[in-house]
Order: C-alpha cells, then structure tokens, then sequence
C-alpha cells in the first residue's frame, strides 16, 4: 500500500504504508492516518502530508525557538492551527510563558492527534493552555487579549486554511500583538510555482504592516521539494541583530535541529529565494 501526494502535476512523492490506521470526513476537511516502514505514523488532510513521527521535530523546532531566542520577555501565546499540538509542545518547554492560547477549526484534528500521535500532543495537557475550537480569523478579529507571540502554523491557503492568510488576518493579528510583539508563519515552498506565488502574496501583505519582516528556511525533507520557509515579523525586534544565542541552550532544552548555527544561517535565503521575495 503507498500514500502518495501531488507535489505538482509532474512530480509526485509516495511512501510505502504498513497500514491505513484512520479515515474521517471531518465538517472541514478529509483526515486520514497511516502507519509507515519509514516516517512511523503520519497524516494527511486532503490527501497533503501534514507531519509525521520521523521529521516533524524539524518544522516545531524552528517555528517556536527561532522567535523564541529573539523576543526576551514572551509571557502570552497564540498558536492559529497547529492541531497536531507539536507548536505548542515545544512552547511548554518554557517556564516564563505564562499562558498559550490554541485556536484550531477542525476539533476532530486535534482527538485523532491525541490518540494517534500522543508525542505530538502531550503539550495540551499542561494547565497554561488553552484550547479553542474556532475559526482562527474569527478569533484574532474579536478578541482583546494582547499577545507577545502569535504563531501561524495552519495548512496551505485553501480550504480551511485559506483565511490565513488574508489581509484581514494579519491586520487583526497586528492589533493584538504587543508593542514588541512578532508573528511567524510557515511561509510555504519557494521551489514549486504554486507555492512561491502563495510565499510571495503573504509575504507582500506582512511587509506591508509590519517594521521588520523577513523570511527565514529549514530542510524538512517531506515537504514539497524540502526547502521550506517561515515568515517572520515584528514590532520591535530583528531576527539577527537583536539575537545574543539560542534560549534552548541558555534553558538547557534539547533539540535535534535548532542551534545557534541554524538559526543565523536560516536567514541567509538563497539567490532565487531572495529574487522572488524582491520581485513582490
């Protein structure tokens, strides 16, 4: 049996499968659960791989820490998506985080999580977090709280996903970020047409609103050509300047990916890179 996703009309990536583990129409969208020879478990909504048990440490790692080793004072979170709980996982790790508010559509997302990759998901229990199952652009366009940290770990831009990345959206996360606040979101692939125009679109809308915006990388090798990147944005604090070593090193948290190389180098973007994001 093989799991296969369309990366674009003429490449496709497949993984040989033990088994089918779980299939389920959700109100929003389809879910299914595979056990792998390879990746270990991993799932998929609407047929695109979302993470899986082999590499997904590489996507949390990069975008929690890397904020997280620029921004001193970061005490109140919203993570938008990030159903498979691996986002708010690693911000657990950290003891001055007073409170991390998870904003997910699709509650169903989040159970079959729990139940099939409970490494994943073992940062819903702590009593900091708070779980909300609702539109993520509903919830930044009505809420008051104020946020240090806002993390945009949702699915591409259609379907469900499509409203995060909007004008509207950013605009609200704006208002309800802090004076210091940032925003990160994963930034999709600049590799494959359909991908850059997405990457290129956010980032023109958050370059528009915020002071600092860049765009950093990581190597995730089950993502759509492997080269991924993240969107970073901030009121106040520069992603190299204003960053004195990684906080996983100063706290002594272990990762597997994120380091202080890493983190400088991420933002050294390759020439194609940068003459895509020049040409917005």
């Amino acid at each position: 049996m093989w799991f296969t996703e369309k990366w674009s009309p003429n490449i496709h990536f497949s993984i040989e499968v033990k088994e089918h583990l779980y299939h389920q129409k959700t109100q929003f969208q389809q879910m299914d659960f595979y056990d792998s020879y390879e990746l270990g478990i991993f799932f998929a909504l609407d047929g695109i791989m979302m993470a899986n048990e082999k590499d997904e440490f590489i996507y949390h790692e990069m975008i929690i820490h890397t904020p997280m080793s620029i921004h001193p004072k970061v005490e109140h979170v919203l993570v938008i998506g990030g159903g498979d709980g691996g986002s708010v996982r690693e911000l657990t790790k950290y003891h001055k985080i007073q409170s991390i508010d998870l904003v997910e559509i699709d509650e169903q997302v989040v159970r079959a999580c729990q139940k099939y990759l409970p490494k994943m998901t073992i940062g819903l229990e702590d009593p900091r977090v708070a779980v909300y199952f609702e539109d993520g652009l509903q919830f930044v366009k009505n809420t008051n709280k104020k946020y240090d940290l806002i993390i945009v770990d949702s699915t591409d831009p259609i379907g469900p996903g499509e409203g995060l990345f909007s004008m509207a959206f950013y605009q609200n996360c704006y208002r309800i970020l802090n004076g210091d606040g940032m925003l990160i979101n994963q930034h999709e692939s600049p590799y494959f047409e359909k991908e850059k125009k997405e990457m290129q679109r956010a980032h023109q809308k958050i370059k528009n609103l915020f002071p600092i915006a860049s765009v950093y990388q990581a190597f995730i090798p089950t993502y759509p050509s492997g080269h991924w990147l993240f969107g970073f944005a901030s009121k106040k604090y520069h992603p190299i300047t204003d960053f004195s070593g990684s906080s996983t090193e100063k706290l002594g948290i272990k990762t597997k990916y994120y380091n202080d190389e890493v983190h400088i180098g991420s933002f050294g973007l390759p020439n194609y890179v940068k003459n895509a994001l020049s040409k917005i």
